[in-house]
């Protein structure tokens, strides 16, 4: 059955490796451990994984895309919003920690890391921690539901996976449009549109 469980690591791979909000990786764990029977703490640690290696190659090839199809002025406003990030120490962990134990997209987060160049050990132990703690909660939940799969493949298109959409394409626009630099610094709220090269 090792088969399964690199559908599992690979699952949760693809789901964290791009840059848009997606759906969550448990999802994908969560289905192929009742399809399959799999077991949970295995799922729990081989997911775990992949969502980690997901979201490093996504810190590492955002820099390139967002270097190619944003102004050079974007890309520095954001780079001085993971500057901030940085000199804040161990309360951004917690706030990292805080926002992967949320049933929000952390696709914002990393796309934020990647532009801002922040080095991904920087904030992959701490998305460790939340992801770890809030994906074996959602797995168990989804074993415990296993009587009632058709529910939760319905609940894929429930109000609450468009609000959790809605809202990481919300913190995207809100990481994208906003010019960071006068908000910090000067205190003024700015919108930018002419991020695009």
């Amino acid at each position: 059955m090792w088969w399964q469980y690199t559908l599992v690591f690979l699952g949760a791979f693809v789901f964290d490796v791009v840059p848009f909000p997606f759906p969550p990786a448990f999802t994908i764990m969560v289905f192929l451990q009742i399809y399959f029977h799999l077991n949970i703490w295995m799922v729990i640690f081989i997911g775990v994984a992949g969502s980690i290696m997901g979201r490093y190659v996504l810190t590492l090839y955002i820099p390139f895309i967002a270097g190619s199809i944003f102004k050079p002025a974007k890309n520095e406003d954001v780079q001085y919003l993971g500057k901030i990030l940085k000199e804040k120490g161990w309360k951004s962990q917690m706030v990292i920690i805080a926002y992967s134990l949320l049933p929000l997209p952390t696709t914002p987060l990393f796309v934020a890391a990647g532009m801002a160049n922040l080095k991904p050990l920087y904030i992959i132990p701490a998305f460790f921690v939340g992801k770890f703690t809030s994906d074996t909660i959602l797995v168990h939940l989804g074993k415990y539901g296993t009587e009632n799969t058709e529910k939760i493949l319905q609940g894929a298109f429930s109000w609450q996976s468009f609000t959790s959409l809605a809202i990481g394409l919300l913190m995207i626009s809100a990481l994208l449009f906003i010019d960071w630099r006068s908000l910090i610094q000067k205190k003024e709220f700015k919108f930018n549109f002419r991020i695009w090269k």
